[in-house]
């Protein structure tokens, strides 16, 4: 697994922890900015081949 593909891995699972404590603390202003990066994430990863679990 190359470099890129942990990062990409790496931020999604932070960005899905901190989503998740968003929604758990009802920040949704927070909730819907990691839902965007989560979103940019998939995305970049898609485009450059990396497959990511669902």
């Amino acid at each position: 697994m190359g470099e890129f593909t942990t990062t990409i891995e790496r931020r999604l699972c932070q960005a899905k922890r901190g989503l998740d404590e968003a929604r758990s603390v009802g920040d949704d202003y927070l909730a819907d900015t990691l839902t965007a990066e989560i979103e940019d994430l998939r995305r970049l990863a898609d485009e450059h081949g990396v497959l990511l679990p669902r």
